[in-house]
């Protein structure tokens, strides 16, 4: 269910935000994702931003890997619903401040 709500949110974001995984390989516990320039290369100086504000409004960790870089969300048990949809406002908010 949480996965679901990311997973919609970033389906749903018209291409600013794009998942890592085809779908049918996607994990339910790390999602990992990138915001997207027009010209569908990543956009590093907006996932920055991204990172910041999230972190001034209380999420943490969503930096991703060094290794591949863009974002990425933890759902494992300490996660809850509510913190999901709180993250998933947070991304629907983000995209048409910045789009």
């Amino acid at each position: 269910q949480k996965a679901k709500l990311l997973y919609d949110a970033i389906d749903s974001s018209d291409g600013f935000y794009v998942g890592h995984a085809k779908k049918e390989s996607r994990s339910l516990m790390n999602i990992t994702f990138n915001i997207k320039n027009r010209d569908n290369s990543n956009n590093s100086e907006l996932e920055a931003k991204f990172v910041k504000e999230a972190i001034d409004n209380g999420m943490i960790g969503l930096k991703g890997h060094r290794s591949i870089g863009g974002l990425r969300a933890s759902l494992y048990n300490a996660m809850s619903q509510e913190g999901v949809k709180k993250l998933v406002q947070f991304m629907q908010d983000f995209q048409i401040k910045n789009s």
